[in-house]
């Protein structure tokens, strides 16, 4: 992935790299953590601050760190984003959907993506490069086939499939829009479900009742704030359920694929240490994750009906066999 490609996802006209360190000699370091919600964060968080105590930052020691959690909610990004900026923080660690935002905000200020989708489709030749952002794409279009593959297996009974996406967000409206064309190759009915607030979601459950086999989740900050509330209300409808990333299991839902999230936290961990050293993020190489992950609710699997077969059960990296306790993760 090229550096145009990654930053095709941003908006607004980039200038060049001015950056300067601007903590003093012995004076700690400041990063600005915006994140989407405490609670689904948390353990991410923990690995991150885990590895920079390896590379000899420490927390309340040699760099201060700062959290401010949006909930998925745009205009606290632009508040918060605000904030560090009046607060000179000498980095900034997000997640994708926030970036264009904090792009417009700051052409000078380090940005890391922890988490961050890649740009879908050609890239647009007049997309300038971000000279002060870098991060971590997950790669989310290649794992469409994938995570379809998965939810054919475990429900072979699988014809009508809803896919629940935050339309508020060019990235994940276009994750949406590739996995309904996948699942439509594979002979699937296929519909969108948009949501563009927390209290949107319980009424799209409500619209689907009796309509879908399974819910494919694109996850996005908003999603992910409401996490147990999405899983509980896909157990209450009995609807099978393919999910992003293990924290959504934990919290209830049927299965998911994707990256090690506390994997990736630790290395935007080590570009945050480069960075604090003198170095442009522009010369940070933008990563992709190298390990993916199956995480299976067998608990969710058993309340809803459904039978996990054993070759699935085999291929996990993780099983929950009740109530939450992770038995191989």
């Amino acid at each position: 992935m090229t550096r145009r490609e990654f930053v095709n996802l941003l908006s607004g006209t980039v200038v060049g790299w001015p950056f300067v360190a601007q903590a003093q000699q012995g004076a700690p370091r400041h990063i600005g953590v915006l994140g989407a919600d405490p609670t689904v964060w948390n353990s991410w968080t923990v690995a991150f601050v885990a590895r920079l105590r390896e590379l000899g930052w420490i927390a309340g020691d040699t760099v201060d760190i700062e959290y401010r959690w949006a909930g998925g909610s745009s205009k606290r990004v632009s508040d918060f984003t605000a904030e560090f900026l009046r607060r000179h923080v000498d980095v900034i660690v997000t997640y994708g959907s926030a970036a264009a935002i904090l792009q417009q905000a700051t052409t000078t200020t380090p940005i890391v993506l922890a988490v961050a989708f890649d740009p879908i489709g050609p890239a647009a030749a007049s997309a300038p490069a971000a000279e002060n952002i870098t991060g971590i794409s997950i790669q989310q279009p290649e794992l469409i086939g994938k995570r379809l593959e998965l939810l054919r297996e475990v429900v072979p009974q699988l014809r009508r499939l809803v896919i629940m996406v935050n339309a508020g967000y060019a990235a994940p409206m276009l994750e949406a829009e590739k996995t309904k064309t996948i699942a439509q190759g594979l002979g699937l009915e296929a519909a969108r479900l948009e949501i563009w607030r927390s209290e949107d979601i319980a009424p799209a459950f409500e619209a689907i009742t009796g309509k879908a086999d399974a819910l494919y989740v694109v996850s996005d900050a908003l999603i992910a704030a409401n996490r147990s509330l999405v899983t509980t209300l896909a157990l209450s409808a009995r609807l099978p359920t393919i999910l992003s990333y293990g924290d959504y299991v934990e919290a209830g839902g049927l299965m998911s694929y994707g990256p090690n999230y506390a994997n990736l936290f630790r290395r935007a961990a080590d570009m945050v240490d480069k960075i604090l050293h003198g170095t442009k993020p522009a010369d940070i190489p933008v990563e992709q994750p190298n390990k993916f992950e199956l995480v299976i609710n067998l608990a969710t699997a058993r309340a809803i009906g459904l039978t996990v077969p054993s070759t699935v059960i085999a291929r996990a990296d993780g099983l929950i066999e009740r109530g939450g306790a992770n038995s191989s993760r």
